[in-house]
Order: C-alpha cells, then structure tokens, then sequence
C-alpha cells in the first residue's frame, strides 16, 4: 500500500453517524446497568434479605468456607440472572443491530455459559481467600487484602494468555503469508526491549467484525496477537504502527506504573471500605467484615468508590496512551499509516471520533480517535530529530 492510497483513507460520516447513536445507546445501557447493581445492593441490605440468607444457610451448617461460597453462588446467581436480558441486549441484539457481530445466539450463549464458570472458579478462591484474610485480620484486613489483590492480578496476567484467552480464541501463530510482518513486529519488540514467544494471530472474526491487536501476558507468557479482523483489512505498515503502540506501553513501564496507580487507589478504596462498614455493621447488624451477610455493604462502598475515581483512572490511562502513541510515531515514522490505522479502526468499530468533552471526561480511558489522528498527522510535518 503505497502513501496516497493510506492518505486516501477517510473517516465515513455515515459510519460516524451510526457510531454516535451506538455509543450514546451504549453509554445509557451502562448507566442502566449500574443502577441496577446499586439498587440490587441496597435491597439486600434495607430489606434484611442479606441476615435472612445467612440464617437459611446456617441451618445447612456453620462452616466458614461453606457460608462464604454458598452466599457469595447464591447472592450473585441471582443478580446474573436479573441482569441476563440487559447482558443480552447490550452483548448479542445491540452489536447485531449495528452490523458489528458475526456471532450466531449459540455461539453467544456458550460464551456465557464459558464465562460463568470461570467466574465460579476465579471468583470462588478469591471470595474464599478474601473472607480468611478478615477472619484472620479483623483490624487491618484491608491492607492485607490489597497485599493478596495485587499477588493475584500479577498471576492473572502471567497466565491469561495461556489458559484464559484459549478457552474463547483459538490462537495459530502466523502463517507463512504473513512471515515478513511477523519479522518485522519481532525486530521492532526486540528494538522496545520486549522479550516476546512470538506472533500469533487469533479468530475475532468468530464473534465480531471490530478489529484489535495486542501485547499480552508477562514474562514468558508474553506474546503478539493480531486479531484476523485486523490482519485481512489493514497494511502491514498499519499494523506495524498499531504495534509500536503497545510496545509503547512496555517502554514507559506502564505495567508496572499501572500496577502501582492501581494498587494506590485500591489501598484508598479498601481503607475507606474498612472505615465505613464499621459505621454499616453497627447500623445493620453485622459483625464485622468477615460476616458473610456484609458482602453487600463491601460491595456497595467499593462500588460507589469505583465510581467517584472513575475519572481520575481514565485520565491517567488517556496520559499513558497518548505517551505510547507519540512512541509509536517516533519509532516507525510513519505517521500516515497511524493516522489511517486510527481511521479504519473508528469506520471498523463504529467507534465516536469527536465526542462530546464529558463523555471524554469521564468514560473515555483513550484519548478520542480524532486528537490521535491529528497527532499522528502533524507528527508527519514535523522536522525528523
């Protein structure tokens, strides 16, 4: 693909008028979404149906461990299935409505079925884990917990890759077509310093028609993968830009800076937690953080903290984006092939170039598609250093 043909690349006003009814629907759906989880929360705790379940399930038996993962099955059984026709509407109706999903209703409920279990699974050893932290530290529970998170998301990301992403990808690393992208996204790894186990391409086309590419896993589980959405409509040179912004990331360490911010703001939102259930235990009858009825109270105070810090998440992520993009551009200078990766990427999945500066505020944790574009495009008027 020669330079006129990547500067020939244009945003489709059509697709842009689509995107902004997609994503103010998105935008209301999400909003729905959270409303019912605070609401189902409040319930809980008002209504007395949290100390009413821990009554029921003490008649079965008065085993920590078994109070904990039956509480926590049945609890949040029945919030899945409250919340299973907006899941449907917001998964599988909205991205067919848009033209955006190439997933059958089977395909769609296996997923479901797949991602269910896997929260059962996770979500069990965590929940059980983090109720003998507060038997364990009733006083300072909350920073052992953060302590215990912070072990846990590190594994999660080492082994994801491998055990995770298989179980809804089928992953197959590049074929012989593709050797010379696959050499040279190696060369320019190797270039940022990423040790990687190679480039693998993986089957988005199954489910959607949006395209993504990415740097994944940590140590040896660290590897590229291009989504052949992304690999059958985009130039190589487009890729490769595509790329360099991830491995953007890995040089300015944002791992490991990102593991940092977020253990900060936890500890803040566990110490909070840790102060204001113990105005709620009073208030509902509790005994303290190891009471399996006050799963709901955690819930609520983390929830809300969530909330709040929202924006100040999203506006260290847009910092850290726009630092991987500006590596991106002056690595492979090539700021025309960004600047119509960046295009495509906003007609492909109907994603808002120019939206509103609220919703950029609050909700956007990238910089929007129309400023990374302008920067990709001045980068190409710039004097070369």
């Amino acid at each position: 693909m020669n330079l006129n043909e990547l500067d020939s690349v244009e945003i489709d006003p059509t697709k842009q008028e689509e995107a902004k009814k997609y994503s103010k629907i998105r935008r209301r759906l999400t909003l729905v979404d959270l409303l019912i989880g605070l609401v189902y929360l409040l319930l809980w705790l008002f209504m007395g149906w949290s100390l009413d379940l821990k009554s029921v399930l003490l008649g079965f038996s008065s085993n920590d461990w078994f109070l904990v993962l039956s509480y926590a099955i049945i609890f949040g059984g029945i919030f899945f299935l409250l919340n299973l026709p907006l899941s449907y509407y917001s998964g599988y109706i909205l991205p067919h409505r848009f033209e955006l999903s190439n997933q059958n209703l089977k395909g769609w409920v296996i997923d479901q079925i797949k991602g269910l279990l896997i929260s059962l699974l996770l979500g069990g050893v965590l929940i059980e884990i983090a109720y003998a932290i507060f038997r364990r530290y009733p006083e300072n529970w909350w920073i052992w917990l953060v302590v215990f998170l912070l072990v846990f998301n590190v594994l999660l990301a080492n082994l994801a890759p491998v055990i995770l992403f298989p179980i809804f990808y089928k992953f197959e690393p590049l074929e012989e077509e593709h050797a010379d992208l696959a050499q040279r996204l190696i060369v320019l790894a190797e270039r940022a310093g990423a040790h990687v186990r190679g480039v693998y391409t993986f089957d988005m086309s199954k489910r959607t028609k949006e395209a993504n590419a990415g740097l994944t896993g940590l140590g040896n589980t660290r590897r590229i993968i291009i989504g052949d959405t992304l690999l059958e409509n985009f130039s190589d040179d487009e890729i490769e830009t595509i790329l360099a912004h991830e491995l953007g990331h890995h040089v300015n360490k944002d791992v490991v800076l990102g593991i940092t911010f977020q253990t900060i703001l936890t500890f803040g939102g566990m110490y909070i937690a840790s102060k204001l259930m113990l105005l709620g235990n009073i208030h509902f009858g509790f005994s303290g953080a190891s009471d399996v009825a006050a799963m709901p109270l955690l819930g609520l105070v983390l929830s809300v903290y969530g909330i709040i810090t929202m924006p100040i998440e999203n506006a260290y992520s847009r910092w850290r984006e726009r630092l991987a993009d500006q590596y991106a551009l002056q690595t492979t200078k090539k700021g025309l092939a960004y600047a119509s990766a960046l295009k495509r990427l906003a007609n492909q999945n109907l994603a808002e170039v120019e939206p509103e500066p609220w919703v950029e505020f609050l909700l956007y944790s990238h910089p929007p598609l129309g400023k990374r574009i302008k920067m990709a495009l001045n980068s190409e008027t710039q004097p070369s250093k």
